[in-house]
């Protein structure tokens, strides 16, 4: 019975890892490049842009040490309340071309994947994983990402984040470039993060203060391809946007 039981517990986690990367995963050789910044932020820095939540929130607040949490609702991104979008949209053509090339895509199957996928790669960067970054970014992505993990090494400095929760994930545009789709994601999330030095000393960022942060990922796929995996091909904010 033990033996089942391990042989039990390894097929599940086999299950969840491919469902996962069903949904976002291994490049494509098709993405277009993403911005030079990692995340298109000004990354911790306390300015008028940010949201604190006031005492209350920040004393309630997890430690940078744990990393990041699930939020309870991260699997009920269902349908246009939960950040679908509506027939009326730009974006809705979009959507119903990509079905019809896949019939397995839904958005709420997308937008659960791309919560899962913002939960990861906000993590692997923070802890320095570049192995746990690759298959989830298109190659110009992942070398931003890589330069800024490696600049932080080179400079003694550890970055700590507790992605408190994702309070919402909406899909803000969609659309073609050849074969290959683009679909950029809203996320609100609350966080904690902070920047250490070799003796631990914080040199930027609070850990006690939980910071609303917005950011517009956009992950990209060629239809015409078998694979049906998604990558994260740029990062911006959405002052970056309006300002374009």
């Amino acid at each position: 019975m033990q033996y089942f039981d391990i042989i039990l517990f390894a097929l599940i986690a086999v299950f969840l890892v491919l469902r996962l990367r069903s949904t976002l995963g291994r490049r494509n050789g098709e993405e277009k490049q993403g911005p030079t910044d990692v995340f298109g932020r000004r990354p911790h820095e306390d300015d008028s842009n940010d949201t604190a939540h006031g005492a209350g929130a920040a004393n309630g607040a997890p430690q940078p040490s744990d990393n990041v949490y699930r939020l309870p609702d991260a699997d009920k991104a269902t349908g246009k309340d939960q950040g679908g979008v509506a027939p009326d949209s730009s974006a809705f053509g979009v959507l119903q071309e990509i079905q019809k090339t896949d019939p397995d895509f839904t958005q709420q199957d997308f937008l659960n994947g791309a919560r899962m996928a913002f939960e990861m790669i906000v993590e692997y960067f923070a802890k320095g994983d570049k192995d746990g970054l690759n298959p989830l970014l298109s190659p110009e992505v992942y070398k931003n990402f890589a330069a800024a993990i490696d600049a932080r090494a080179e400079k003694g400095e550890q970055e700590e984040t507790t992605l408190v929760g994702i309070k919402s994930a909406t899909i803000d545009d969609a659309s073609f470039e050849g074969r290959t789709a683009y679909i950029t994601i809203k996320f609100v999330s609350e966080e904690v993060s902070v920047i250490r030095n070799n003796d631990g000393d914080v040199i930027s960022g609070d850990p006690n203060k939980v910071v609303e942060a917005e950011d517009l990922w956009t992950f990209a796929r060629n239809i015409e391809s078998r694979d049906p995996n998604w990558l994260l091909v740029a990062t911006e904010t959405p002052d970056e946007e309006a300002a374009k």
